[in-house]
């Protein structure tokens, strides 16, 4: 096999893995960079995944075909930003530790998700398939360009493109525009930034509900382009390898971006592996572990250099420094 026949199979297994994990990176920074640290990452993409998954399927129920996917995802992004508001109540609210809530949160959502399946399908512990995901496409005109065409626009999801567009926009508004000048100064320090005038909890709650939204779209996306249901293990450490990528992207959107590409490309490794040659003869389980093993050297690497938002995880409290 060429080394292009190589590359064609896994850039474009790369992306598709790491799709879910860009969209729940870019809502872990939104909120980290607002002061809010948010280990919940998981549960939203789990709450994401159960409505992607039902919604999916009541959507085909009611006649609505190929549109039920991309329908449900609307869905999960509106459940994602309301349940990560409880994170937002215990933790500048009620200013309880952040970790611990985010905790909660990963728990409770995998209860939670795994008590409404036994309840909506009859004691079964995962829903059924789904006759209608979101596939592999070809991107027209674009996929006939030499090299880069069959690598970047052959048997990808448009899933992916808007990924990569909303990684690009959150840079945008972080960076260039006065909603994201306040998101920071109230990250960075909150004091200052009441003092100016800007309500640090609301756009700690607005921050919160943000990484909700994109955790519950993150999860969303990985039901109906990858696991085609939902169950207990369906997102089974996704949101912790999104907050990985978000710290190896140093809480820079563009950053997380590119360290979801290469977690991604580290778990295409166990999905692509018997297809490759010099890696068909690798233990498969070998080929499992790549991704997380991956992820300790990254953060053992580079975690050390990278300095979250000098608020983040500090509870305000008004007048106090």
């Amino acid at each position: 096999m060429s080394v292009m026949g190589i590359l064609e199979i896994i850039i474009p297994s790369a992306i598709l893995s790491a799709t879910p994990l860009i969209l729940t990176a870019l809502g872990g920074v939104l909120s980290e960079r607002s002061g809010v640290v948010n280990i919940g990452l998981e549960g939203l993409m789990i709450i994401g995944g159960f409505i992607g998954a039902v919604f999916t399927i009541w959507f085909e129920h009611l006649g609505l075909g190929a549109a039920s996917p991309w329908l449900s995802l609307l869905v999960a992004v509106v459940a994602g930003a309301a349940f990560s508001l409880l994170h937002g109540l215990a933790s500048i609210t009620f200013r309880a530790d952040q970790v611990v809530s985010g905790v909660a949160i990963n728990f409770l959502a995998l209860g939670l998700t795994v008590f409404l399946v036994k309840k909506l399908y009859q004691g079964s512990g995962q829903t059924p398939y789904i006759d209608y995901r979101i596939d592999k496409t070809n991107v027209p005109i674009l996929h006939d360009i030499p090299i880069i065409g069959p690598l970047f626009f052959s048997h990808i999801t448009y899933t992916s493109y808007l990924a990569v567009i909303l990684a690009v926009v959150v840079w945008y508004v972080i960076y260039k525009t006065p909603f994201g000048l306040r998101l920071r100064s109230v990250g960075e320090h909150p004091l200052a930034a009441d003092t100016l005038g800007i309500n640090v909890i609301r756009m700690r709650y607005i921050a919160v509900a943000l990484s909700g939204a994109f955790g519950g779209l993150g999860g969303a996306v990985y039901v109906v382009t990858i696991a085609t249901n939902f169950g207990p293990m369906t997102i089974s450490g996704q949101g912790f390898l999104a907050l990985a990528a978000m710290i190896f992207g140093k809480w820079n959107p563009l950053g997380a971006l590119g360290a979801a590409l290469f977690f991604g490309f580290a778990q295409s490794l166990s999905i692509t592996g018997e297809s490759i040659p010099f890696l068909k003869d690798i233990p498969n389980v070998f080929l499992l572990i790549a991704p997380y093993v991956l992820t300790i050297l990254a953060l053992a690497g580079f975690v050390g250099r990278a300095e979250p938002p000098k608020a983040d995880g500090v509870p305000y409290i008004k007048g106090r420094r």
